[in-house]
């Protein structure tokens, strides 16, 4: 039980950053193109509570893959909607994985402080937690990235890639979308989206650190 809560406190920081950050960009990048849905209904907002899926965010702990709720976008406001589009998918992973760089930056930073200070209780009892903490924050946000990468509706890799595909083909590959959280679903549970992402993901913590 004790353990339990440990990885609770350890891992709910780093999720709820991560979760709030992805979308908030996306709304971001979406209000900068001229689309004000976000913003109207509340999301544009770094607050966690706005963002957070339960679902999405219980799954985090249970199969290490999860999701918040998706900032309403309306292509609509914007002037060149498949290219707009593209950048407005691209920013959530995008700022996920600038967030992982910055982790593995600060993870450094306390193997440096932790190298170089006198031991005392006191530090081990501020260091450690925040080392376990910010190399959470490593791999929840590599994960964030590369899992939304994949070219798979409604993730933000079918975005990019809609965006890139000639107009017939990109319409053709959008009617998937009504598949694709089965698609996700039977990949997660079934073992093979791990097998697809988690080499990526451990190839790019370890360049990191």
């Amino acid at each position: 039980m004790n353990d339990i809560i440990l990885q609770i406190i350890i891992l709910a920081p780093p999720i709820l950053l991560a979760l709030t950050v992805h979308e908030f960009a996306h709304g971001y990048v979406a209000y900068r193109f001229g689309d004000p849905t976000a913003k109207n209904q509340g999301r544009l907002t770094l607050n966690p509570l706005k963002h957070l899926d339960p679902i999405g965010t219980l799954a985090f702990f249970i199969i290490k893959i999860g999701w918040a709720k998706p900032v309403p976008v309306n292509p609509a406001y914007f002037r060149d909607p498949r290219k707009d589009m593209l950048w407005v998918a691209l920013a959530g992973p995008a700022v996920n994985l600038v967030l992982a760089i910055i982790s593995a930056l600060a993870v450094k930073v306390v193997w440096f402080i932790a190298a170089t200070i006198p031991y005392s209780p006191m530090a081990e009892a501020i260091l450690v937690p925040l080392n376990e903490v910010l190399l959470a924050s490593v791999w929840i946000n590599l994960v964030l990235c590369i899992f939304n990468f994949l070219p798979i509706p409604p993730l933000d890799g079918s975005r990019i890639l809609t965006g890139i595909l000639p107009p017939h083909m990109a319409r053709q590959y959008a009617s998937v979308e009504r598949y694709g959280f089965v698609i996700i679903l039977v990949l997660a549970f079934s073992g093979l989206l791990s097998k697809m992402i988690l080499p990526v993901i451990g190839f790019a913590r370890n360049v990191l650190l």
